[in-house]
């Protein structure tokens, strides 16, 4: 009889999370891209010249919907925070608030 203890089974390890497509934040990517592409004075000001905080916002908003989209998250804090469904809200809300509230 020995004490040495028993070696892990392969069985016992936890398997990876695999998250999958994210519906509502591939819609969003989409639509935002499709909206930037086919309309591209919605990320200019009121005088016609590029709003390039208007254009940040409204890429940040459709990368991060994208990303989380197609069911990648990142590993590294910051980057699944910026990269998040939630974030890609916030973004085109305050695009929103700029763009339309001003």
């Amino acid at each position: 009889m020995s004490t040495a203890p028993e070696a892990p089974q392969a069985s016992d390890a936890p398997e990876p999370v695999r998250p999958g497509l994210h519906g509502p934040s591939l819609l969003l990517g989409v639509a935002l891209m499709l909206a930037g592409s086919v309309y591209p004075p919605l990320m200019t000001d009121a005088q016609g010249r590029a709003d390039h905080g208007l254009a940040m916002l409204l890429l940040w908003a459709m990368s991060a919907g994208l990303v989380r989209g197609v069911g990648f998250v990142p590993r590294f804090w910051l980057w699944r925070a910026l990269f998040s469904g939630w974030s890609s809200l916030l973004a085109l809300l305050a695009f929103v608030l700029l763009k339309f509230l001003r």
